[in-house]
C-alpha cells in the first residue's frame, strides 16, 4: 500500500491535541443514563447529536416509530447517522451503541460519574460502548484534517450510532439497513478489548411458562403445582447444559455452547398452590451451529421433561434469536488490514479472534457486508468490567484505538494508484 507516513503523522497529531476533549466527551456521554431496560434512549441520542454538531458534523436523526420500538422491547429509539464524503469510493460505516445495561450494585463510585482514576475512565457504558462513540467520531475528525494537505482520499465514512444492542439490534442496525438509510461497503463495529474480533456467538432466548391449577395450601391435592413441575424441568435443562461442553467450537476465543436459566417468576401467595411459573433461558450458539436446529433441540428437551407431569401444560415462546457473527465475503482481507494497523500502533501482534457474546456486528455481516469489531478497550472484557460494577476503559487504549481506526480509514479511502 502507498506510504502515508506524513498523513499518519497528521492524524496522530490531531488525535493527541484533541484527546482531552475526547475524554471530556466520553465523560459527558457516560453521565447521561441510557439504561436498557427500560430502553428510553432518545434523550441520550439528542445529547450525542448536539455534541457531534458542536464538532461541526451534520447529524441525521432517525427516530424509530414508537410501536415498532415497543415491539422490540424499547421505549424510545433515535438512530444517528453522520456522513462525511471524501470523493467517489467505498462507504465505510463505524457502528457503536449507546444503550447500556443497568448499573447494578457494587460500584466504588457513581455509575454515571464519568470519573477518571489512575488512567481509567469509570462509568456504565465507558467500555460498552460509549467509548467508541468517541473513538469513531474523533478518528473521523482527524481524517477530515487531510482535506487541506493534498492527500487523495476517495469514499465516504459514516457514523451509525444506535441504541438497542442490548435488546438485539432490530431497531438499530437492522432498521437502518432495512429502511435503506445506508448500505456500506465495510463496517467497523464497536468492541470492548484491543483485539480484532471476526466472529462471535449467536444467542437464543426462550420463555417457558408452566401452567398448572391453583388450590388452597390446605388441599394441595386438588391443584397442579407449577413450581413442583419446575423441579422436574430444571434438572433436565442443567443436564442438557452440561452436555454442551462436549461440543467444542473450532473458532479461536470461543469454547463451546452454553446455557443459563436467568429469570424465574411464579406463584400467587405463600398459602396457594402455584398455577403458573415462567422462566427464561439464554442459549449461546457457537458459529458452527445452525440456530434453527438449536431451538428445535432445546424445545424438545423442555417438552420431553414435562410430558409426563400430570395437570401441567407447557408454553414455549421465542424472545430473541440472534445469529452468530461469521465473516462475510471480503471480510478476511479487511480483518488483515485492521490487524496490521492495530499491530503497528500497539507495538505487538494483534490477531483475529472470536468472542462468546453477541453484538450488532452480526447484522451487518448477515447483510453480506465485510465487518470487523474493533474499538477502545483493555486486554479483555473482564478487565474492562463490562456489564459489571466499576465498568471502565483505559485512556491510553482509547487514544491508541482512535489512531488505529483513523489509520485504517486512511487505507480504505486511498484510491488505487492507477486511478489517481
Amino acid at each position: 500500500m502507498t506510504d502515508h507516513s506524513s498523513a499518519r503523522a497528521t492524524l496522530r497529531q490531531f488525535i493527541d491535541s484533541h484527546f482531552d476533549q475526547q475524554v471530556e466527551t466520553l465523560a459527558t456521554l457516560v453521565q447521561c443514563p441510557s439504561d436498557n431496560p427500560p430502553g428510553d434512549c432518545a434523550p441520550h441520542a439528542e445529547l450525542t447529536a448536539r455534541l457531534l454538531e458542536a464538532m461541526e458534523f451534520e447529524v441525521e436523526r432517525h427516530p424509530v416509530p414508537a410501536g415498532f420500538a415497543q415491539q422490540h422491547g424499547m421505549r424510545s429509539v433515535t438512530n444517528l447517522i453522520v456522513r462525511e464524503r471524501f470523493g467517489d469510493g467505498p462507504v465505510v460505516a463505524l457502528n457503536a451503541h449507546g444503550d447500556v445495561v443497568p448499573p447494578g450494585s457494587g460500584w466504588t463510585g457513581s455509575p454515571y460519574g464519568g470519573e477518571v482514576r489512575d488512567g481509567w475512565l469509570y462509568g456504565r457504558g465507558a467500555a460498552v460502548s460509549k467509548s467508541d462513540f468517541t473513538t469513531y467520531a474523533f478518528a473521523l475528525r482527524a481524517l477530515g484534517q487531510l482535506r487541506s494537505t493534498g492527500v487523495a482520499l476517495a469514499g465516504t465514512v459514516e457514523l451509525h450510532l444506535t441504541y438497542d444492542e442490548e435488546t438485539g439490534g432490530m431497531t438499530g442496525p437492522r432498521w437502518i439497513l432495512s429502511q435503506g438509510l445506508s448500505r456500506p461497503d465495510y463496517v467497523i463495529s464497536a468492541a470492548f478489548s484491543h483485539h480484532v474480533v471476526v466472529a462471535h456467538n449467536g444467542c437464543l432466548h426462550l420463555e417457558v411458562t408452566l401452567r398448572g391449577k391453583s388450590a388452597h395450601a390446605a388441599r394441595p391435592d386438588t391443584g397442579a403445582d407449577a413450581i413442583e413441575a419446575a423441579a422436574t424441568l430444571l434438572p433436565a435443562l442443567y443436564r442438557y447444559r452440561d452436555r454442551l461442553a462436549e461440543r467444542p467450537s473450532q473458532t479461536p476465543g470461543i469454547t463451546h455452547p452454553t446455557m443459563v436459566v436467568g429469570l424465574i417468576e411464579g406463584g400467587i401467595n405463600t398459602n396457594v398452590v402455584a398455577d403458573t411459573l415462567s422462566l427464561r433461558i439464554d442459549r449461546r450458539i457457537v458459529p458452527e451451529e445452525v440456530p434453527e436446529a438449536v431451538e428445535a433441540e432445546l424445545r424438545e428437551v423442555i417438552e420431553d421433561a414435562c410430558r409426563a407431569l400430570p395437570g401441567i401444560a407447557v408454553e414455549i415462546r421465542q424472545i430473541l434469536l440472534a445469529r452468530p457473527f461469521a465473516p462475510a465475503p471480503g471480510a478476511r482481507e479487511f480483518a488483515e488490514l485492521m490487524c496490521r494497523e492495530a499491530s503497528a500502533v500497539m507495538g505487538k501482534p494483534v490477531t483475529p479472534i472470536g468472542v462468546p457474546l453477541y453484538t450488532d456486528a452480526r447484522l451487518y455481516s448477515e447483510a453480506g457486508i465485510p465487518t470487523v469489531m474493533y474499538g477502545a478497550g483493555p486486554e479483555s472484557l473482564l478487565e474492562a468490567n463490562g456489564h459489571r460494577a466499576d465498568e471502565r476503559v483505559p485512556l491510553d487504549e482509547l487514544r491508541r484505538a482512535t489512531v488505529v481506526v483513523a489509520n485504517t480509514l486512511l487505507q480504505l479511502l486511498t484510491p488505487p494508484e492507477e486511478t489517481r
